[in-house]
């Protein structure tokens, strides 16, 4: 599996950055959860086509605490929706992302927590919900996120500034947080 890149600042803000913390990842607009059948199914969706049958996939149980619903082979890891959060939100990551992922930012910054020695992609997928009767996002929009810890403008000739929809741009130069965001533009048109 071959990993890949995603977004724009305050959008990145307010939509991304929970997810990357590991507690920002919600399910259904009832606050019920889905069976793990469909927690995967959704969880999935964030993946390219071709991993996602391979994917580790981590849910939530009827008590909400995180579990894995799925054991998979290929390296990448999808985080379901989590039920008791407002809006929906899934993401897939590389496995070398996951101490990361399951900490924080705080302790890779204090050099506690161990990070990916060579680049590692993030694939979030947000959007109104997950029909699960067509196996299908509502108003989803995918975007990717490249973790390359410690990148500067200097070592990767990336602008530290969005330049546009589609345009890559190193998000946290110099930081273990640091990562190229690439995001589409938005169903609709624009970036918020």
């Amino acid at each position: 599996m071959t990993p890949s890149l995603t977004t724009l600042p305050r959008f990145a803000f307010r939509t991304l950055l929970p997810a990357l913390v590991l507690v920002s990842l919600p399910v259904t607009a009832s606050g019920q959860t889905p069976a793990a059948s469909v927690q995967v199914a959704a969880a999935v969706s964030a993946a390219p086509a071709g991993d996602r049958d391979a994917a580790t996939v981590l849910g939530f149980g009827a008590d909400g605490a995180m579990r894995t619903l799925r054991q998979g082979s290929n390296g990448l890891i999808c985080l379901a929706d989590d039920p008791n959060r407002e809006g929906w939100s899934v993401a897939c990551y590389h496995e070398s992302l996951d101490p990361f992922m399951a900490r924080g930012r705080a302790e890779a910054d204090a050099g506690t927590l161990a990070m990916p020695d060579k680049p590692a992609t993030l694939y979030v997928m947000t959007g109104e919900g997950f029909d699960v009767a067509s196996g299908t996002v509502t108003g989803g929009f995918l975007r990717w996120v490249i973790y390359t810890p410690y990148a500067t403008p200097e070592s990767t000739g990336l602008s530290p500034m969005p330049g546009g929809p589609g345009a890559p741009w190193l998000m946290f130069p110099g930081t273990a947080g640091a990562h190229i965001m690439i995001t589409p533009p938005m169903p609709g048109g624009g970036n918020d």
